[in-house]
């Protein structure tokens, strides 16, 4: 598999690099070059709760591409498809906080959190007022007994501009903390991978599948998935992705759905949105209605195939949240679906 790059030594820097200069909302921190910051509309880091997080390379644009207005005031990077050290989760946390606190968004893998909970020991050390947030939503990684130990997944990114937007308002940082657990425990993913993507370290395939095979649950990193099931039409697989995520989390009749529509990488819109399309009609045939969608490929692994589906029953707060304004790199806009639309 050809892919464009210097070198193995410099790509996550040279990508870097190329983001900062190409986008006029973020710039490299003054701490630490692999700390991506914020650059407009900055607000005083002793008056406004900062958010970051820290991951690894190669699941771009997540999540340096989340960092401006309205959402992450800080990402840091680390070395592909690793997290990045605690010293440097520090280095972003330094960066960032100020009087008002901050909050370290973790999306629960071994490495992150590992990393992530050292970052805020040596943060509270230092004096810094930083607190952890663990972020998990993948049902094919444990059981509902068992959800604090699932594997975060695209349905994070809820809890990413719904902080992100009561921040910017003012919110204080043990209400954040409190928003982030409820917009957690309210969210679902599934997900459902087609073709592996090739690790640009190793030239390799990161898992192998017939081609009339479809892995279920299938995490970023290729982690293994709750089954397989033949390939077909899509309106059969997304119907059941949306029971199993019912199943799970259920959404009574007359409820609503937010919806995430997230692509693996190597994914077409056009497969996406038939996904939005099925999804969409599924849930209305359920009595739930869809709504405020976001469709598009955000938390990729290199050219994997697939998507996933990721469910939040929102409150009207959450709601409002989700969709206000934001001004960064690469989240979209989301939208209400009018009313008539829904009929």
């Amino acid at each position: 598999m050809k892919k464009l790059f210097n070198s193995p030594e410099t790509m996550v820097d040279d990508m870097i690099d190329g983001f900062v200069e190409a986008y006029p909302q973020v710039r490299r921190g003054a701490i630490d070059p692999r700390v991506v910051v914020r650059r407009r509309g900055t607000k005083n880091p002793d008056e406004k709760v900062t958010l970051l997080i820290g991951n690894g390379a190669g699941h771009e644009p997540i999540a340096m591409g989340f960092v401006g207005q309205g959402l992450l005031d800080a990402n840091v990077v680390g070395d592909v498809f690793a997290a990045p050290s605690a010293d440097l989760i520090l280095d972003g946390v330094r960066e960032v906080t100020g009087k008002a606190g901050s909050i370290l968004l973790i999306s629960q893998h071994s490495g992150d959190v590992i990393n992530g909970r050292a970052a805020t020991m040596l943060a509270e050390e230092d004096g810094l007022n930083v607190l952890p947030l663990l972020m998990y939503d993948d049902i094919s990684a444990a059981p509902p007994e068992r959800r604090q130990d699932r594997r975060g997944a695209p349905g994070t990114m809820f809890i990413y501009k719904i902080l992100g937007a009561a921040a910017e308002e003012g919110m204080d940082q043990a209400a954040l903390m409190r928003l982030g657990e409820e917009v957690r425990d309210r969210t679902v993913t599934l997900a459902a991978a087609l073709s592996p993507g090739i690790s640009p370290l190793t030239g390799l395939p990161m898992f192998s599948l017939p081609d009339d095979e479809i892995y279920l649950g299938m995490g970023v990193h290729g982690e293994p998935g709750v089954g397989r099931v033949k390939t077909g039409p899509v309106r059969g697989l997304v119907v059941e992705m949306i029971a199993r995520l019912l199943e799970d989390r259920p959404i009574d009749q007359g409820g609503r759905a937010a919806v995430i529509i997230n692509g693996m990488g190597g994914t077409t819109q056009m497969e996406l949105l038939t996904v939005w399309r099925e999804t969409a009609a599924e849930l209305r045939r359920r009595g739930i209605t869809p709504l405020a969608p976001m469709v598009g490929s955000f938390v990729t692994t290199q050219e994997m195939g697939g998507f996933s589906i990721s469910l939040l029953e929102p409150e009207d707060e959450m709601l409002r949240l989700w969709c206000a304004p934001q001004d960064s790199p690469a989240f979209p806009e989301i939208h209400m679906i009018p009313e008539d639309d829904q009929k």
